[in-house]
């Protein structure tokens, strides 16, 4: 069966909004995929502060937010379908949103992007809401990419994505366990603003800096190093582990960004250590933002070379829309009523067929 899907997806990173239209196919339980057409669309100023910021304001803002957040999703589908001609060729839409509250342990988790705007402005199926279920199953609700990793990557033994949390597939017990691993590039990101920059560019300025080791020795002692998986990071716990300490430091950007990028080599060496295969020699596929970043991943070939991990970064559209295209594939699996999110990924009491659908169109015309 062949499905040709719409996935879009909003990281922590807010470097924008990423859309795929993928083409999905499984045959005798075997999944294929092809990324036939992807945009980033980057944020507006004003938009990218109400993404951080709305969920400290009052509820019915916060409300608004949702809906007219859905409203934007649905008119850049809408001219992404137009700017490709693809009119009448998509089956459905699955939306990710942006994650604006996550708070696992007490059974919470917002992504905001209302399904129904965005079913009402494209008029297409929308399936959205993907995390509620696991995270009321008492999940953690993330990782969800776990699930792409297992039926469109699984020749890789380990799966990293390097956004603006780093998260990390790795095998165990004969399946898979997943979980966040440390902050990354919306840390490395925010540092190089102090420069005038979006990004640090192949990390180019990380290369120049010194590494801070009394830092570094402080950044790695953060709690939740010392949890064992499932876990998963929230956007303002990621930033409250790593910037107090890296900000009270004092030293240049140039600096602040090196260190960074050795915490990050650290926590994934470390969590790839504690999870072996058991064989000779291991294969890592790298995707996200950080992927694109020469320093960072040369960093992190020498340093897992010692545990005989080769790393492979893939095509450029697949290191930047893998998330977009497993979104798709999640969305898929619900509307084949399919398993879709993994217990033994996000600790929750059972697998999940996770996401809302709404129906864009109507039965009689």
């Amino acid at each position: 069966m062949v499905y040709r899907v719409i996935g879009l997806m909003s990281g922590s990173s807010l470097d924008g909004l990423d859309i795929a239209y993928t083409e999905l196919e499984e045959i005798r339980g075997q999944w294929s995929y092809r990324i036939i057409h992807a945009d980033c669309i980057p944020y507006a100023t004003g938009m990218m502060h109400d993404l951080q910021h709305i969920a400290y304001r009052p509820v019915s803002d916060f409300l608004k937010m949702h809906t007219s957040y859905g409203r934007y999703l649905g008119g850049q589908i809408n001219h992404f379908i137009e700017k490709y001609n693809i009119g009448h060729q998509v089956n459905f839409i699955a939306s990710h949103g942006h994650t604006v509250f996550h708070e696992p342990q007490h059974h919470t988790t917002c992504q905001i992007g209302d399904g129904a705007t965005i079913a009402a402005v494209t008029g297409l199926p929308v399936i959205s809401d993907l995390r509620s279920l696991d995270v009321a199953l008492g999940g953690q609700g993330a990782p969800i990419v776990p699930i792409g990793d297992k039926l469109l990557f699984g020749n890789y033994d380990y799966r990293l994505n390097i956004g603006g949390i780093a998260n990390i597939t790795v095998p165990y017990n004969g399946g898979l366990l997943a979980f966040d691993v440390c902050p990354a590039n919306q840390i490395l990101n925010s540092l190089a603003e102090n420069e005038g920059k979006v990004m640090d560019e192949d990390g180019a300025m990380a290369a120049e800096g010194n590494l801070l080791l009394d830092v570094i020795t402080d950044l790695g002692n953060a709690d939740y190093y010392k949890l064992a998986p499932p876990k998963s990071l929230s956007n303002e716990a990621a930033i409250e582990m790593v910037f107090p300490v890296l900000l009270e430091s004092g030293h240049s950007t140039f600096d602040m960004l090196r260190t960074t990028v050795q915490l990050i080599v650290e926590q994934v060496t470390d969590a790839v250590s504690r999870y072996p295969t058991g064989m000779e020699q291991a294969s890592m596929l790298i995707t996200g933002g950080g992927a694109l970043n020469k320093f960072l991943v040369a960093e992190l070939e020498r340093s897992l070379a010692q545990l005989n991990v080769i790393v492979t970064v893939p095509d450029h559209t697949t290191v930047k829309f893998k998330e977009a295209l497993v979104m798709a594939l999640i969305g898929t699996l619900r509307w084949r009523e399919e398993t879709n999110t993994l217990c033994s990924v996000t600790g929750a009491t059972k697998d999940s067929i996770g996401g809302a659908l709404w129906m864009g169109h109507s039965y009689n015309g």
